[in-house]
């Protein structure tokens, strides 16, 4: 009798485990401050933007795709010439954050990567076109160690 009940259970707990495991594998959490693309295997990435909390997902079709859009800092050193054709060392900070509305479109063209493709070479070609206005004096004068400038970036 007690081995019956036994068996039972041990069948119970068997499929309490496997239906567990289904549905956590079905259940997603995007972070305070991240957004998630669907990528299903099917129809490719989706044009909609998860928000924040927990999601469902068709297990093994679909995979999220998590994005930090919080600001985030990244300092960029350039060697440059001024006006006068000075070398200029110069150390870029810069903070920045992907559009949330625009993550399918980066995501398909760019890459989760985009920061470390995209933001190299945008701030080294601004830089040098600002730098190149002023002679080494003026940059000296104008801009001290530690000091913060704002230029805005095309979009």
């Amino acid at each position: 009798m007690a081995a019956k009940v036994f068996e039972s259970l041990g069948k119970f707990g068997l499929g309490l485990a496997v239906a567990g495991g289904v549905v956590n594998s079905a259940l997603y959490n995007v972070d305070a401050g991240h957004r998630a693309v669907i990528f299903d295997r099917f129809r490719g990435v989706q044009d909609t933007v998860v928000g924040e909390g927990t999601h469902f997902l068709i297990p093994w079709v679909q995979k999220p795709i998590i994005f930090d859009c919080r600001s985030r800092p990244r300092n960029i050193p350039v060697i440059t010439g001024s006006k006068d054709l000075q070398n200029v060392n110069i150390t870029l900070r810069i903070l920045f954050r992907p559009v949330t509305a625009q993550l399918p479109r980066i995501f398909t063209s760019i890459g989760e990567d985009y920061d470390e493709r995209v933001l190299p070479s945008i701030t080294t070609e601004i830089l040098k076109s600002v730098v190149a206005r002023f002679d080494a004096g003026e940059l000296i004068t104008y801009l001290p160690s530690g000091q913060s400038v704002l230029l805005q970036l095309p979009q």
